[in-house]
């Protein structure tokens, strides 16, 4: 899997993805949709969607695919070269998600969470799908969230499709269990090859599973932090374990309101306020929430 322009910035995410089969374009086919690494603190997280003529399911069972949380990496390895091999058949689409992505939609003033950015990804591949001429008919879906939630969202945005998203997807469909395989060997390769812009020796370096709990994780959040800033763009700095470390060990910022007085430290006008309407009363302006939803006051119903 060719990640060379993901390397060349790591700060954007990254669509991969194989050749359409000539016969996913005419023959009914399903599509599964999986991630990997959604819970680690390092790292970026990857979506991956696998598809096929639905009449080719036997082959995807054949192939012995499986959820990739419980194969090793050689067994992973392995069945994403069966995976390539039966591109005539198959075909496969990844998004791998920057933790700087991450970190600044979860940080937004507008909430946007991790859920959200979740079924953005997988809407995203979905329709990157159809884009390219997949004669979709059929979408499994490991959920995200309440199963049934979820699938009423999907089969809002895409109501021609039959949609199924259901709890442990990736060990029951194996479709899913294809786009797991091929989520989880996009992130590990991204994470095993991440060379840090920071200057980070990464010889020695060994920083565990990328997982919250995990005591090496742990160490390496230690000892790669910068007290004035912060963590390296490997790091979601946006989970609390980051952020708990980061009060603790950084040093402290003041940011100043501006908003809070309209004259600066010598008691003169700022410069902002000499281009203000006369008479204008900043406290009646429409704070940012409402006019980006294009609220109004209902003062008569």
């Amino acid at each position: 899997m060719d990640q060379s322009r993901f390397e060349l910035d790591r700060t954007k995410n990254c669509i991969i993805e194989s050749e359409v089969p000539e016969c996913a374009k005419s023959k009914p086919c399903c599509l599964g949709i999986d991630e990997a690494g959604r819970g680690p603190v390092l790292g970026p997280l990857v979506y991956g969607i696998c598809y096929c003529p639905v009449e080719n399911n036997e082959l995807l069972k054949e192939m012995g695919l499986a959820d990739s949380k419980t194969l090793s990496e050689e067994q992973r390895e392995s069945m994403f070269e069966k995976i390539s091999e039966a591109r005539d058949t198959v075909g496969w689409i990844v998004e791998i998600i920057s933790p700087t992505v991450i970190c600044n939609k979860m940080l937004q003033r507008t909430k946007y969470n991790l859920n959200f950015l979740s079924h953005d990804s997988a809407i995203g591949l979905v329709q990157r799908a159809l884009d390219k001429g997949v004669n979709l008919k059929e979408v499994y879906v490991d959920t995200v969230g309440p199963p049934e939630t979820y699938q009423a969202k999907l089969q809002r945005i895409f109501p021609n499709l039959d949609i199924t998203v259901a709890k442990k997807a990736d060990a029951t469909y194996p479709i899913v269990s294809g786009a797991s395989i091929c989520a989880k060997i996009a992130r590990d390769k991204a994470v095993k090859c991440w060379e840090f812009a920071e200057g980070i020796d990464t010889e020695s370096l060994n920083y565990g599973s990328g997982y919250p709990g995990d005591p090496k994780t742990k160490a390496f959040l230690q000892t790669s932090m910068d007290k004035v800033f912060g963590f390296p763009q490997f790091v979601r700095f946006s989970w609390s374990t980051a952020s708990v470390i980061l009060e603790k060990e950084a040093m402290a910022v003041r940011w100043d309101d501006d908003d809070e007085d309209d004259k600066d430290k010598t008691g003169s006008a700022s410069i902002s306020s000499f281009f203000s309407k006369k008479n204008d009363n900043p406290k009646l302006h429409k704070h940012r929430f409402f006019s980006e939803r294009s609220l109004s006051q209902v003062t008569t119903l």
